[in-house]
């Protein structure tokens, strides 16, 4: 090799010894990648760079793909630069802020006097693709920290300026395509012309880095994709997903309302809602009681001197309400495990005893921002389908598999499949360094035992323990966060927990936290998107609906009426002097499983004639079998 090259490695075939400043580009097209059409990065010794990038050591190099996940976040905060450059030259007046790929996308983030419109989107989408179609290449510059701040400053890009005050780094990246320059590490596409599939969703207000004190910034989403036909099938499942809305559909369905006037967070549950949580709650009491768990309430108030004991008030107090009774603090529950501890702690346990597994549907209560509230996704107040498992720690492996096997055993009910994340310690919390290994190992030990893969969340976990959440997949492929198991060595040793073993010594226990379904409200959100409100017919609030034909078979409606409520089933009477057509499709509507007509013919033989949601006409049927057939759909998971 000459002094003046370096040596290249790559993920397959032989290295290279290459010139200095070779760019990944040139590295990669030596290396037999040919036109590179679809690579859009690469990596150097595991860091992310642009092809146009030069080489300047030895190392590992890898091309990044159109295909893997970096590849699809590198074109999203292109065309997030490329939204920028066109509302700047739209909007000149306009104040940059930042811009990141999220998940399903990007946005950015401007300060401007008179806040966007629905119809600014499309002139600025026109802007981008003329920009696309100038295929403006995207140029990496390194500037000094103080040089990036003059340069921002003669801008009157303020809030650059301001991020750039605070790094600590002397050299900093700038990107520029044509006369548009922005602050980022990158790396980015090579040019303009690489983001040429994509769309503006909407705009929304938020506040300069989320600080509600901050000023008020008008942020513009989006997203992007590599094809036409991927973009196409994303903008689709928006579309459905704004036909599923279950804040929508609640109110269609009138199944919940949230007022101001009652205050933000607070969901009122109307009679349909109510029983569909019902249902829910009672399918739930069944489940655990046949696993051998017993059902337990806590108080709503516990004394604040009990939360500083758990570590709550130190590490969770700006989620929690307070108040004051007799001079004494009392904090409203956040969690229900307090409770459960001091259930246990009520007499002297034995190793024979456990486990203990303590159920308790709790109401509990969060202080959450107005600005993450959404629907019954987001709540103030809410029920959780609440457990806690005391046992030995031989015995921790099986209670946490026995959990693992209720989730999938619940979510094969409800058709969810699921995805599962390990969340590790974050940077606030209480307990050993030892603990919290024991605690990952035992959680990681049940999974691999259970044969579930997993992915690590670093920094996630619960303040007094790690945890394994499971991420539900709904009809539209999004993921949902509800069932979560989390092991804890913090808080028993914190309570003092205790059990006489077989050798007449104290010894102390492990808990499991756990949720199945977890926020009965979210997870009825969840819900209601996943089935669009069309809910099996166990879970239906209405299960059918009796339709008259015309006023004379109103007394044998009456009947048939009375017959199927006097069974159990959940059923409605239509008898109001409309068309047939008319009250069909209003029961269609209300996604009713079943409507039963009856008019003259039905009335003579002693027969009803039911129809399906879909329409589907199912001819003529005695009674005793409709009621069968609801009764056999009536069990969870019969769909």
């Amino acid at each position: 090799m000459q002094p003046e090259e370096i040596h290249i490695k790559f993920p397959e075939g032989n290295p290279l010894d290459l010139p200095k400043a070779t760019t990944a580009r040139e590295a990669l097209i030596k290396r037999g990648q040919g036109s590179l059409k679809k690579i859009v990065a690469a990596r150097l010794n595991g860091e992310s760079i642009d092809l146009t990038r030069a080489l300047s050591q030895d190392g590992t190099l890898e091309p990044i793909f159109e295909n893997d996940p970096e590849g699809l976040e590198i074109l999203r905060h292109s065309t997030a630069h490329l939204m920028a450059q066109a509302v700047k030259e739209l909007f000149p007046e306009v104040k940059l802020a930042i811009g990141p790929a999220i998940e399903q996308g990007f946005y950015y983030d401007f300060a401007k006097k008179d806040p966007f419109t629905p119809e600014d989107l499309p002139r600025i989408e026109e802007k981008m693709r003329a920009l696309s179609q100038g295929n403006i290449p995207i140029v990496r510059e390194e500037f000094s920290r103080e040089e990036a701040i003059r340069l921002f400053s003669s801008q009157g890009e303020s809030f650059k300026v301001e991020m750039l005050e605070e790094l600590t780094e002397p050299t900093v990246s700038l990107y520029r395509q044509g006369n548009f320059v922005d602050m980022c590490r990158g790396p980015h596409l090579t040019s303009t012309n690489g983001s040429r599939f994509y769309k503006l969703t909407h705009v929304a207000g938020a506040y300069w880095r989320g600080d509600e004190h901050n000023p008020m910034l008008q942020r513009i989403y989006g997203t992007a994709f590599f094809e036409k036909k991927e973009l196409d099938d994303h903008l689709f499942r928006l579309e459905e997903a704004r036909r599923r809305d279950h804040r929508r559909i609640g109110r269609e369905l009138d199944l919940f309302s949230i007022h101001d006037e009652v205050g933000p967070g607070l969901v009122i549950y109307h009679p349909k809602g109510a029983m569909l949580r019902t249902l829910l709650e009672d399918f739930e009491k069944k489940e655990h009681l046949r696993r051998g768990y017993e059902i337990v309430i806590g108080p709503q108030l516990l004394r604040a001197d009990l939360w500083k004991k758990s570590g709550h008030y130190e590490n969770y107090r700006e989620l929690m309400y307070f108040t004051e009774i007799d001079g004494q603090g009392y904090g409203i529950k956040p969690m229900n495990c307090l409770a459960h501890m001091m259930i246990y702690k009520s007499k002297v346990r034995s190793y024979r005893d456990l486990p203990k597994r303590y159920f308790e549907l709790g109401t509990v209560h969060r202080h959450e921002k107005s600005g993450v509230l959404h629907g019954l996704m987001r709540v103030r107040q809410f029920t959780q389908d609440d457990a806690h498992i005391i046992c030995t720690p031989d015995q921790l492996q099986d209670e946490i598999r026995g959990v693992l096997n209720f989730v999938a055993e619940v979510m094969k009910i409800f058709q969810f499949d699921f995805e599962v994340e390990i969340s590790t310690r974050p940077e606030k919390s209480i307990g050993s360094d030892q603990d919290w290994a024991r605690a990952i190992e035992a959680l990681i030990f049940a999974l691999k035992a259970n044969g579930l893969s997993y992915s690590i969340c670093e920094g996630e976990g619960a303040f007094y323990g790690p945890k394994i959440d499971i991420k539900l997949k709904d009809a539209l492929d999004r993921r949902w966060q509800c069932a979560t198991i989390q092991c804890d060595f913090t808080l028993p040793e914190r309570f003092d927990l205790q059990y006489v073993g077989a050798d007449g010594e104290r010894h102390r226990p492990v808990m499991v936290h756990r949720v199945i379904l977890g926020a009965m409200e979210r997870f009825i959100g969840v819900l209601i998107e996943h089935y669009a409100g069309a809910f099996p017919t166990w879970l239906a609030p209405v299960q059918a609906v009796i339709l008259s034909v015309t006023d004379r078979n109103a007394s044998y409606c009456q009947k048939v009426f009375q017959d199927l409520l006097a069974t159990g089933i959940r059923v409605e009477l239509d008898i109001r002097n409309e068309k047939l057509g008319l009250k069909v499709r209003e029961a269609q509507l209300q996604k009713i499983p079943y409507m039963v007509v009856i008019g003259d013919k039905e009335e003579e033989q002693g027969s009803i004639s039911p129809r399906t949601r879909s329409g589907e006409n199912l001819g003529s049927w005695s009674v005793p079998q409709f009621i069968d057939r609801i009764r056999e759909e009536s069990v969870p998971g019969k769909q």
